[in-house]
């Protein structure tokens, strides 16, 4: 089965290794038919603590790397500061 790709903005990289994920998905609701922002939070690895926070990441499913990370950063593309 192929790996799931899902991209979104870090949030946090206080963990050593580790980077926060904001995902956000439209889904159209069951009963209204209108499209909503539905937002989850993924716990990401990123092995050479080089992802800051406002940074956009892919992150692609793995194996269990701890309790919480199922995560792993695969590519990045910097938002400019100050822009």
């Amino acid at each position: 089965m192929p790996r799931r790709i899902l991209e979104g903005v870090v949030t946090s990289n206080a963990c050593d290794k580790t980077v926060t994920v904001l995902v956000t998905r439209r889904v159209m609701h069951p009963k209204y038919k209108k499209y909503v922002n539905v937002t989850k939070k993924y716990h990401a690895h990123d092995e050479k603590n080089e992802i800051n926070v406002g940074d956009k990441v892919s992150i692609a499913e793995s194996s269990p790397i701890s309790k919480t990370k199922r995560w792993i950063v695969v590519n990045e593309k910097r938002i400019a500061e100050g822009a």
